[in-house]
C-alpha cells in the first residue's frame, strides 16, 4: 500500500486528499520561532458570532490558522454545535465569514500556554476587544475561556453561557476553553456548550 492510501496513525480524520494530510506539522524550530508572533483576525462587519480565543498558541502562529493545534477541539465543537455543515480543518478557516462567523483573540501575541499571559495583558486585551466589537458590530461575541474573561473584564464570578451585560452593542456569551489541556470538558460536552450558543443565535436572541 502506498503512503497516499495509508491512513495516518492515530488520525482517522486524515483521509487521502484532506487538508490534514496536505499540510506538514510544524517543526520544533518553527514552533519555537513562532513565540511572540501575532495572528491576523478573521473578521468582517456584521457577523453573527465573533469567537474570541485567549491568545494564539505556537502552532497557530506557525501555521497562520486559528485553533490549529491538533489537540485543540474548537473545530470539532464548532461542527458538533451546528455552526458548520462539516468539521473544517484549521486551514479552511476562510470559509467562516461566509457562515457569519469570525475569530479574534483577547491577546494578540502567541505563547506556548495561555497561562503565560499577565493579568495586565488580558485587561488591555479586553479594552481592545471592546473597541473592535464596536467597530465591526457582530450580533454575538463568544469568549472561549472563562478565566480569561473573568480577569480581562473584571468579572470574577462570571460563569459559562449568556452574560447579563453586552459588549459594545453585541450580546455576550462565555464558552469553555477547547484546549486539549481542559480536561473538565469532553468533545461531547464542548459540542453541547457550542450548541447552546447556536440555539440562541438561531432564535435571534
Amino acid at each position: 500500500m502506498s503512503d497516499r492510501r495509508r491512513p495516518a496513525a492515530g488520525r482517522p480524520d486524515a483521509a487521502p486528499g484532506s487538508p490534514a494530510r496536505r499540510y506538514p506539522r510544524p517543526s520544533r524550530e518553527q514552533l519555537a520561532a513562532a513565540a511572540e508572533r501575532t495572528l491576523p483576525d478573521l473578521i468582517a462587519p456584521g457577523l453573527d458570532v465573533l469567537f474570541v480565543g485567549i491568545n494564539p498558541g505556537l502552532w497557530s502562529a506557525a501555521t497562520g490558522w486559528h485553533f490549529a493545534r491538533p489537540g485543540n477541539r474548537f473545530w470539532p465543537a464548532l461542527h458538533r454545535g451546528g455552526f458548520t455543515p462539516r468539521q473544517l480543518h484549521p486551514s479552511e478557516q476562510d470559509e467562516l465569514p461566509g457562515l457569519g462567523l469570525g475569530i479574534t483573540n483577547m491577546v494578540a501575541r502567541a505563547s506556548a500556554r495561555a497561562d503565560e499571559l499577565t493579568a495586565e495583558e488580558l485587561v488591555e486585551g479586553a479594552r481592545e476587544l471592546t473597541a473592535k466589537v464596536a467597530r465591526y458590530r457582530p450580533r454575538w461575541v463568544a469568549v472561549v475561556g472563562v478565566t480569561a474573561y473573568r480577569i480581562g473584564f473584571a468579572r470574577p464570578k462570571a460563569g459559562f453561557g449568556p452574560q447579563p451585560e453586552p459588549l459594545a452593542a453585541a450580546r455576550l456569551w462565555v464558552l469553555p476553553n477547547p484546549s486539549g489541556l481542559n480536561a473538565h470538558f469532553t468533545p461531547e460536552t464542548l459540542g453541547a456548550a457550542f450548541g447552546e450558543l447556536r440555539a440562541a443565535v438561531t432564535a435571534g436572541g
